[in-house]
């Protein structure tokens, strides 16, 4: 191993290997199938990319993430080595060039999506190169039990027939026993090679509170950790109005979500990667292939959609080993909303029925045709014409894509962005001269608090709904402000491309695939179940919810989670909270946030407090919620 040692000190500029990647990558260099277990942080991709550099050759890499494909592609060739990626939305020519490459020019990595491997003659051109070792990332996609589960991964075991002496190796950072076994099995592992790290971080305390001022929390938070972190979001609309609120509370903040266009995301990471801002607030789409060692704080605003995401999330806190926070806020209406969220927008057998045989009569298919047939699509314009909500109807459209139905390619975003470019008095100057225009600008300013500040995602069809006025009319406004130098006003063109893979058969093309539709709907559910258990559980250390979820036990509290803190804790006697609040009343008028924000005490043990002096008339409270002594 002390070749692999010198290739890691070289490219990786490490001393030494992390647990187990020595292991992993000992394995797969004496040919063996491998399974590794990594959580995230652990540093997967070494573990295929020191023993393709030691061998002649080049390794196969499968991974359904574009992004960070193309983020490890950059990184690669960065080091001088050779990689390229065979993307989903490359032309048939650019398609060609890319494996002609990789067969005459020694490259030493080609990253692919699975779905390639449907494409017959892809594979045909596969055969002909000199593999050294597939490697298959983000594995739990091949189980239906996994939290991400794409049929296509079902494909990658054919490579096998193809190259039976190359060794396969399965990498994921999250999957429960049933997923791990399922894994091994569908990619017909041949007596694999087993590694599992321990899920249990020591130095990250996992905190739930409940509270109903998430913002006052997190700026509690914040402000105690003045290092580098991440606030969690679940939707572009969030992300935009917490970056505010906390440059409102003095904090540096940007913000991250995939609506940006690609020089505004790099922009934006920068400005956190080189702490010129100390939080970012971000979406899912932020964090695959981040690694900043020193992130302190890691606060989830919103329930996450299960805890395999929230584990990689939370993971990216603390990667220098020092204590960090993973922070997760909840109160009784987050419940509602996540069931809001992920569950009611799932389509059932009967919707997603629906939504195909209207998107082949939307593009003129008849029955028993539509095979390789491709068309611009515009997702909007697709729910409007057959009045279907719009989430779930991508995620019906996705799961088609999913099964390999039709292929959808992800290029959703609104078809216009907006920006103000003048000053808010400006604009009331001009409503107040143009009162028939005012409707819809107020609808505008409401809708979309930042757009003063930056071009913003603008969906027509909303406005026009809230305002009540026609897409036609809000359009219409646009183009005149946008003459007027009010607004930077940009519209074009980006609808998705939709490709048929197979025959129109209608309720029979469903048939194939409803049953999988069913146990993706029923793990959904149990994942979010498995959310709010976590969130609830006030009785079991947080740490230890969280391993026995994927399998692990441990006996030991961690001690440094909400719950060994509180468990802790010494009880506070009801006396010494109302002296310590009497005293603080001695010398000034105070609200009860501020009496907890001095005293540091349980909210609920301060409001109880209170509650016994007023009755006991010690102190009174006055039209602007200060208390005062009697």
């Amino acid at each position: 191993m002390s070749q692999a040692l010198a290739i890691l000190k070289q490219y990786w500029k490490h001393d030494s290997f992390r647990e187990p990647q020595e292991a992993v990558i000992k394995s797969v260099l004496e040919g063996h199938d491998t399974f590794a277990l990594m959580p995230t942080g652990g540093g997967k991709s070494v573990c295929f990319q020191i023993p393709a550099l030691l061998q002649q050759g080049i390794c196969l890499v499968i991974s359904p993430l574009v992004a960070l494909m193309r983020d490890q592609v950059q990184n690669l060739q960065y080091k001088d080595i050779k990689a390229t990626a065979l993307t989903g939305g490359l032309s048939l020519n650019d398609s060609i060039a890319i494996l002609d490459n990789c067969q005459f020019g020694n490259y030493k990595f080609l990253y692919l999506s699975p779905e390639r491997l449907q494409n017959d003659w892809i594979v045909e051109r596969l055969k002909n190169l000199p593999v050294n070792l597939i490697a298959i990332d983000e594995a739990h996609c091949v189980s239906q039990w996994g939290h991400d589960f794409r049929p296509a991964y079902l494909k990658i075991a054919q490579l096998r027939e193809f190259f039976p002496k190359v060794p396969f190796l399965a990498l994921t950072a999250s999957a429960t026993p049933r997923v791990q076994e399922d894994i091994i099995s569908q990619l017909q592992l041949k007596n694999p090679q087993i590694f599992t790290k321990s899920f249990y971080r020591t130095n990250l305390a996992y905190m739930v509170f409940e509270t109903e001022d998430k913002l006052h929390r997190m700026q509690q938070i914040l402000r105690k950790n003045p290092e580098p972190a991440i606030v969690y979001v679940t939707n572009r609309k969030s992300c935009l109005e917490t970056a505010h609120h906390l440059e409102n509370m003095g904090f540096t903040a940007t913000y991250y979500h995939g609506g940006l266009a690609p020089k505004e995301k790099a922009r934006h990471m920068m400005l956190w990667m080189e702490e010129k801002a100390q939080v970012i607030v971000a979406t899912n789409a932020f964090g695959m292939g981040i690694d900043k060692a020193n992130v302190k704080t890691i606060i989830h605003l919103h329930l996450p959609q299960n805890l395999e995401n929230y584990y990689q999330e939370a993971g990216r806190a603390g990667r220098n080993g020092e204590k960090a926070f993973a922070v997760l806020l909840h109160n009784p209406s987050d419940v509602l909303h996540a069931e809001a969220q992920f569950i009611k927008v799932l389509p059932d057998k009967v919707f997603l029925n629906s939504v195909f045989t209207k998107l082949c009569n939307y593009f003129q298919i008849a029955y028993g045709e539509g095979i390789e047939e491709q068309f611009r699509f515009n997702l909007h314009h697709f729910c409007t014409k057959y009045d279907f909500p719009t989430l779930k109807t991508y995620n019906a459209l996705q799961f088609l894509d999913r099964q390999g139905i039709i292929s959808l390619s992800q290029e959703f975003s609104e078809k216009i962005t907006l920006q103000f470019i003048i000053p808010s008095k400006e604009v009331i100057r001009y409503m107040s001269l143009h009162p028939q225009d005012e409707p819809i600008i107020l609808t505008i300013l409401r809708t979309y608090p930042g757009i003063y500040d930056m071009q913003t995602a603008f969906n027509a069809a909303l406005i026009a709904k809230k305002s009540n006025h026609s897409e036609a009319e809000v359009l219409s406004l646009l183009q005149k402000l946008k003459e007027k130098d009010l607004v930077d006003y940009i519209a074009k063109s980006n609808d998705a491309t939709i490709t048929f893979n197979d025959v129109r058969e209608d309720e029979r093309t469903i048939n194939r695939v409803s049953k999988y539709l069913a146990a993706q709907n029923q793990l959904k559910i149990a994942q979010l179940k498995a959310v709010l258990a976590y969130c609830c559980d006030q009785k079991t250390c947080k740490s230890k919810l969280l391993l026995g979820y994927f399998g692990e036990s441990q006996k030991q509290d961690c001690g440094i989670c909400s719950y060994c803190i509180s468990k802790n804790k010494e009880p506070l006697s009801e006396g010494l909270v109302s002296e310590h609040i009497k005293a603080l009343l001695k010398n000034q008028k105070l609200n009860s946030r501020e009496i907890q924000e001095i005293t540091q005490f349980p909210k609920d043990a301060i409001i109880f407090a209170l509650q016994q002096l007023l009755d006991e008339e010690v102190i009174s409270i006055d039209t602007d919620n200060l208390y005062s002594l009697q």
